[in-house]
């Protein structure tokens, strides 16, 4: 750790500020990022507990000033839940005993703002209701002096403000916790925010968070009710608030996100002015903007600010699912909506990763879902790594269907997620889950995003909005991960569905970068791929049933012309029911024959659809081995069914009407 935790953060020596050209202040240029890049990994305060340990460890005095203050600060709320244990009224004053933990967490100040921020996302260990109110955690309290704001300016970046900034402003626009923000101006012109750390942040966290991880210890050893494993929440939770306080770190965060998500259409992220940032201070581009919650504002800017937040929800699903690296605190203040329509991005202190592996098993449980397949599922759960591989599923899977199946009585793009994270909620609490960090972040991410939502259209739903992306991934990702889910989605009991695969190209056509093309040669390379040979055996059957149903009808609209031209007898559908030729078809059949032709109407109707691109590509197709083979087996598989029906007509049906008048005359 570049910076021991018991040195308060004021005292870092001053740096020397480089003189620069205009065009060398700004990051989004990839060589300067890069060179910025390179600073900030070498002087990045990181987290380490043993660091800690050895700093306070002998400071008995300082240790038990600070946990004195906090157990005499939380004395009253225990004595109010043991009251409440022993009056039997545990649930009649939840809620007030959950108002009472937020303004103790206020009162005690920012890292415990943070740890209650963190425990609202945390079902696992707070009851619902706890969870409700904690994620109304405000981290706003009174700023700090100006001259102690700029002295921090002066030894960070090597200069008087001054002189940096021809303009910056009397008071501070806003304050939080970790620390407060000015408007400035650069003397090249640009409007800037300028972010200021708080005093002796650095030693004040570093303390809190050494008293809090021995507690977790304390509490994991001695309360059996807890099954989570408290340390590494708390470690989990301590590297995210020394990334947060250390400002160069959010300047990479914010050029990183830029990098990934900034070319998305109507996606706006700030400029990092490298020259004027270092660990306490960061320098940022100023955005002029008006938050998403504020409709009238908005609308006044002709803005659709429900056309906004579905760019959100399309930039927060390519965060968590295709690139991993997600924005963790999108609340109204982060969001603006500009005066050019875009929607920006702001405060890049708390992000998170999600890896590869979990990317995919959060699609595959979607896909479970939908198949309403609760004990895979399960497995689900275990695979990322909410229940360990030793957990008895068997009471889970009924659990999960209980959570779930009333509300899939509609579809999954109908519900809301809030409301189902509430209900999944109330079961992890009950049976032996351990909620990862990461998805604890996804669930306060996207349960954030749904609540601006919601206020700009009470009828918006996320997951409405998230499956066409969903779709799309599935149609797509060449991943074996997700080819598996398709098969599992499209294929049940050997049969293939043909309303699954009309539902995902409706849906897939509706995902802004859908490529209709792309998919279509993806989905020829996997077909004829090793991987593929499932899929072009049912191709097969679906194939031959298909035919036989259209030639069947040919046959009968044939035969129904001739006798109405030829004045024949009736149509055997009109015939005694004894004299009825009697078919193969089935009305599944017809179904799915009527699905085949929605699907081609939908491609149709796709956007890049184009007719002479897939008859290019027929030539090529047909000389592959494979395309012969499955010619042939069709070809076969019809003929047997000819041959089949022609010996069920001429000689069993036939020999029945045949023996019919013998039979009478005896």
């Amino acid at each position: 750790m570049t910076v021991t935790p018991a040195q308060p953060p004021a005292l870092a020596p001053v740096r020397e500020r480089p003189e620069l050209a205009p065009a060398d202040i700004a990051l989004r240029d990839a060589s300067k990022a890069s060179q910025f890049y390179d600073r900030v990994q070498t002087t990045m305060v990181r987290y380490d507990p043993q660091e800690l340990a050895d700093e306070y460890h002998n400071k008995f005095f300082k240790l038990f000033g600070r946990l004195w203050t906090i157990l005499t600060t939380f004395l009253g709320f225990a004595l109010g839940l043991w009251l409440d244990k022993v009056g039997d009224a545990v649930e009649k004053n939840e809620a007030k005993r959950a108002v009472q933990l937020k303004d103790l967490l206020t009162k005690l100040g920012p890292a415990y703002i943070k740890i209650g921020q963190a425990l609202s996302t945390r079902p696992d260990l707070v009851p619902p209701t706890y969870l409700e109110e904690l994620s109304k955690l405000q981290d706003q309290i009174p700023p700090f002096p100006n001259a102690q704001a700029f002295q921090f300016i002066r030894e960070e970046l090597g200069a008087d403000p001054s002189e940096i900034y021809a303009e910056i402003s009397d008071s501070p626009i806003a304050a939080a916790s970790l620390g407060q923000v000015y408007k400035g101006r650069l003397k090249t012109g640009e409007a800037v925010a300028v972010k200021v750390q708080r005093p002796d942040l650095g030693d004040r966290v570093c303390l809190d968070l050494y008293l809090v991880r021995n507690l977790a210890l304390f509490a994991q050893q001695n309360i059996g009710r807890i099954r989570s494993d408290l340390v590494a929440i708390v470690d989990e939770f301590a590297t995210r608030i020394f990334e947060e306080m250390d400002y160069a770190h959010e300047a990479y965060n914010a050029e990183r996100f830029a990098t990934l998500y900034g070319k998305l259409p109507d996606i706006y992220i700030p400029k990092i002015y490298g020259a004027y940032t270092g660990r306490r201070v960061l320098t940022m581009e100023w955005i002029d903007g008006i938050k998403l919650t504020d409709l009238e504002a908005v609308a006044a800017k002709g803005i659709n600010p429900t056309e906004l937040i579905e760019v959100g929800v399309q930039c927060s699903l390519r965060q968590l699912l295709e690139y991993g690296f997600f924005h963790a605190d999108p609340h109204p203040g982060n969001l603006l909506a500009m005066d050019n329509g875009k929607l920006a991005y702001l405060d890049f202190g708390m992000m998170s990763e999600v890896k590869t592996y979990q990317r995919y098993g959060l699609i595959e449980a979607v896909v479970h879902l939908v198949n309403r397949d609760f004990e895979r599922l399960a497995e689900d759960y275990v695979k990322l790594e909410f229940l360990t591989p030793e957990t008895n599923l068997a009471p889970i899977i009924p659990a999960l269907s209980g959570v779930f199946s009333n509300a899939l009585g509609a579809s999954v793009a109908e519900l809301n997620f809030k409301s189902m994270t509430d209900r999944l909620s109330e079961l992890m609490y009950e049976y032996p889950f351990q909620v990862p960090a990461y998805y604890a972040l996804i669930i306060r991410s996207l349960v954030t995003l749904e609540g601006i939502a919601i206020n700009v259209d009470p009828d918006f739903k996320v997951l409405s909005k998230a499956y066409p992306y969903v779709a799309k991934r599935l149609l797509t990702d060449p991943a074996p991960e997700l080819r598996t889910s398709l098969k599992e989605l499209l294929f049940k009991d050997g049969s293939f569905r043909w309303n699954r695969l009309e539902n995902l190209l409706k849906n897939a056509r509706d995902s802004q970068d859908y490529d209709l093309g792309g998919s279509i040669e993806k989905a020829i390379d996997f077909l004829f791929s090793e991987r593929g040979e499932f899929i072009r055996t049912r191709i097969v059957d679906e194939v031959v049933r298909n035919i036989d149903v259209l030639s069947q009808d040919a046959v009968r609209n044939t035969n129904q012309a001739l006798s109405d031209w030829l004045g024949l007898p009736k149509p055997e559908s009109q015939q005694p029911a004894s004299q009825q030729v009697v078919t193969v078809t089935s009305e599944a059949d017809r179904k799915n024959l009527e699905h085949i032709r929605a699907i081609w109407g939908l491609l149709q109707e796709t956007p890049g659809f184009d007719p002479m691109k897939i008859l290019r590509v027929v030539p090529t197709l047909l000389s592959k081995p494979e395309t012969q083979q499955m010619g042939q087996e069709i070809i076969s598989n019809l003929m047997q069914r000819a041959a089949a029906r022609l010996i069920r007509e001429v000689l069993i049906d036939r020999g029945e009407a045949d023996s019919a008048p013998v039979a009478a005359m005896r």
